[in-house]
């Protein structure tokens, strides 16, 4: 054999054994791949076992979303922690917004913006919340048939559209309602920390309105007995101050121009149906505190 021959046999030996190999490598890259194929398969058939089972499982679902959501609030918290602005991230609440009592004055009516903004500058409070409670005055009052603008204006004369006022003896809120007097009222809206939602209270007190005006027959009367005056020689003016600011209101909406410190006439208050305000209402020189006194004891005839 001569050299030659030598070396092309090395070649050929050489070349089969890239050969076998090559065929090596692929069959067993092939069974890997049918063997992972099969695993895969495997493993979503059992998960898909696991999510019909649980899907059938109402208690078990639940667990596992209870589960779930624990994990994510966890990474949740944990970036937050990790977060620069920590502090104020870890207090960020996305439904707050839900709890706000406001509005854009831009959707209320005509004369809903009117009132708001002239409200908004008597009583220097942000036009927004009172946005939200015109509108609410409107809503209820039309369904309770009680003037929009009353409503509004024994706000202002009760609390000066503050929802966390209390008068020495217990009066609540906007409208001044007695909570321990019409602590059933409050029960529909979850008891009566609700009095200082100003909504809640809005609500309340237009149903002790319509309850006083219904008992003395007419608007001055009912006024009278929601103050606790009804039997006092007199209610100080509180009546009179009330449907004074009315009329301020009733002006503002028509378009009148009213200034925002306008005072209260002194005229005398005739009695008047329930359904009607008088057209000339008086004012009253009582001060804000014997006002808000006389409002704690509002209804306790009522509750008698």
């Amino acid at each position: 054999m001569t050299a030659f021959d030598g070396w092309r046999s090395l070649q050929s030996a050489r070349d089969a054994a890239i050969n076998s190999a090559s065929v090596f490598i692929k069959d067993v890259g092939h069974g890997l791949l049918e063997l992972s194929h099969n695993g895969l398969a495997f493993v979503g058939f059992l998960v898909l076992a696991a999510a019909v089972f649980a899907f059938g499982k109402p208690e078990l679902r639940h667990a596992l979303e209870v589960q779930a959501l624990g994990w994510l609030q966890a990474r949740h918290e944990a970036r937050v922690a990790s977060s620069p602005d920590s502090f104020l991230a870890h207090l960020a609440d996305p439904k707050a917004i839900t709890r706000a009592t406001a509005a854009d004055p831009s959707e209320l009516s005509q004369q809903q913006a009117a009132i708001s903004l002239w409200l908004s500058r008597r009583y220097r409070v942000a036009p927004e919340p009172l946005a939200r409670l015109v509108k609410e005055a409107w809503h209820v009052g039309e369904g309770a048939g009680v003037d929009p603008t009353l409503i509004l204006a024994i706000m202002a004369i009760e609390s000066g559209f503050n929802p966390f006022a209390q008068s020495p003896v217990g009066a609540q809120g906007l409208m001044q309602v007695m909570t321990r007097v019409h602590n059933d009222k409050y029960e529909p809206f979850g008891g009566t920390h609700a009095a200082f939602d100003p909504v809640t209270n809005l609500r309340v007190g237009v149903k002790v309105l319509r309850e006083c005006i219904a008992r003395a027959g007419s608007l001055e009367g009912g006024l009278r007995h929601y103050v606790g005056a009804a039997n006092l020689p007199d209610d100080g003016g509180y009546a009179a101050k009330v449907l004074s600011e009315q009329q301020h209101l009733r002006n503002v909406a028509a378009g009148r121009h009213v200034p925002v410190m306008a005072p209260h006439t002194i005229r005398t208050v005739q009695s008047s149906p329930a359904t009607t305000a008088p057209a000339t209402p008086p004012a009253s020189a009582e001060p804000a505190d014997d006002k808000l006194t006389r409002s704690a004891t509002q209804q306790v005839a009522l509750a008698e």
